[in-house]
């Protein structure tokens, strides 16, 4: 394989979870996702659960969120914030992942952190947010709000996290190797063309 590490970045209910597993079980290869959240877990004794919710999710849309993220509590996690630790364990957790060989890795920023090395295929997933929209109620089922506000929360989070973490714009064509829309082409077709890429 060219690009035996694959990183897989995508929009909320755009499918790129089904997708890298997908990718991933096509190509035979180790498949980071919930796999990674645990690995962290580890790492920094946080619950999973506090990892899955804040690993690439700003605690809200305003990059004031974060405004005093730099200060932490000396003698513990560094001295580092809750997020800024955070991101400095997964990150970590991420460049020893790739390490070990071809892989999927899922989210968390690994487009960003693996950015310089030549051996990485870095994906975006999106989709028209009808499709996604259809997609997040028959997977997860119906909530208090909206399925359009739900979308639009969760990727406003995850743009200002990688924002702030990176200085890029999330989702943006430029900063990955392929843009694929799951709604347009499908995510069996997008699973394809993916492992297509790699095996050339």
């Amino acid at each position: 394989m060219k690009k035996p590490i694959i990183t897989i970045s995508r929009e909320f209910g755009s499918g790129g979870r089904s997708i890298g597993k997908a990718v991933a079980e096509r190509l035979g290869i180790p498949y980071y996702d919930k796999e990674l959240v645990e690995q962290v877990a580890v790492e920094t004794g946080f619950d999973p659960a506090y990892i899955a919710e804040h690993g690439e999710y700003a605690p809200s849309k305003s990059m004031f969120a974060y405004a005093f993220s730099h200060l932490g509590t000396p003698g513990i996690m560094d001295g580092l914030s809750s997020a800024d630790y955070l991101w400095v364990k997964q990150r970590q957790v991420i460049l020893d992942i790739a390490e070990k060989g071809p892989c999927v890795i899922v989210g968390r920023g690994a487009d960003y952190i693996l950015k310089d090395r030549e051996d990485c295929l870095h994906v975006f997933i999106h989709a028209p947010k009808a499709f996604r929209a259809e997609r997040i109620v028959r997977l997860y089922g119906e909530s208090e709000k909206s399925p359009e506000k739900r979308l639009d929360e969760k990727d406003g989070k995850r743009k200002v996290n990688y924002k702030h973490y990176t200085g890029e714009e999330w989702g943006m064509s430029q900063n990955y190797d392929i843009s694929l829309n799951s709604g347009i082409i499908g995510v069996e077709k997008c699973v394809d063309i993916i492992v297509g890429l790699v095996e050339d």
